[in-house]
């Protein structure tokens, strides 16, 4: 039988894993798959576990939300291990499952894994961190680390809204200096979004059209400090009508980009809290994971 390493996360999206566990793993278990089953206790549980144990099986199935995929992919990154993920998501939002076309159903999703082909996609580094999908600064970022994991089980994307309109007194422009490639911009932003996603924050359309999650480059988004009132109402409706012909929205293409901050800036990746930082490097390594989708 072939050898299935499942990590799942029993307090993601509303908990509704643990309903759909038995029939999940009988899935699994007709598709010929001898099965390790390792619940998820605290932040980095994942990545140890996929670290130690993933060059030993067949595939590695990660069932929890956006947060716990970063983690599996992170050990594989860590450990230089090839092995397929399948993801089934259970999380509140599930932007990377959403860029995937994967079914919220968790029997759908796991039906999917048996059945499916495998995918490969672009990982970024951070600095000495990993994310799958995206690293981001500024307005609204620390939302989704921030928001209470209960709450979240009870209002689900709803608890993202209510935390967010409690961030906005604190929305601030920071001063950056950008590089990448032979370009160079340096200025004030309110926000910065470094990409390989169809969807950011449940929205699609945001990091633009035709997406290709494996072509080694990120999706570029900033957003500067409007000049007035009439600019901030524009970029707003920039975001809404997903048009972002602005000259105060800056997007790009790129393999690597270093950013510079004139103070430490806090920084989100896949979701959850990526640090304090006053410089930072950012890589494309492309194909790098293998999904079976």
């Amino acid at each position: 039988m072939k050898k299935m390493l499942f990590i799942y996360n029993p307090r993601a999206g509303k908990g509704q894993i643990r309903q759909k566990l038995a029939d999940i793993l009988d899935l699994f278990t007709a598709g010929e798959y001898e099965i390790t089953i390792v619940p998820t206790r605290a932040r980095g549980d994942a990545t140890l576990i996929v670290r130690e144990r993933a060059g030993d099986v067949d595939i590695v199935v990660c069932c929890g939300g956006d947060g716990t995929l970063d983690e599996t992919v992170t050990g594989l990154m860590q450990g230089g291990i090839r092995t397929p993920v399948g993801y089934i998501p259970a999380g509140s939002t599930n932007d990377f499952g959403s860029s995937l076309a994967i079914p919220r159903d968790l029997i759908e999703a796991a039906r999917r894994i048996v059945i499916g082909e495998d995918y490969p996609v672009d990982i970024g580094t951070f600095n000495q961190d990993v994310f799958v999908y995206i690293a981001a600064f500024g307005a609204f970022t620390e939302v989704s680390y921030r928001a209470d994991q209960n709450l979240k089980n009870v209002l689900g994307h709803s608890a993202y809204i209510l935390e967010g309109a409690k961030s906005i007194p604190e929305i601030r422009p920071y001063h950056v200096r950008l590089r990448s490639g032979s370009f160079e911009t340096e200025g004030n932003f309110l926000y910065g979004m470094v990409t390989n996603s169809r969807s950011v924050g449940g929205f699609k359309g945001i990091t633009g059209e035709d997406v290709d999650l494996g072509d080694g480059e990120f999706e570029v988004l900033l957003v500067r400090e409007p000049r007035n009132i009439l600019e901030t109402e524009r970029i707003f409706n920039a975001f809404v009508t997903r048009n972002f012909e602005h000259d105060a929205i800056l997007r790009f293409h790129a393999r690597e980009l270093e950013l510079e901050f004139a103070e430490d800036v806090a920084w989100t990746l896949d979701g959850e809290d990526g640090g304090m930082h006053r410089k930072v490097r950012i890589e494309n390594h492309r194909q790098a994971v293998t999904l079976r989708v």
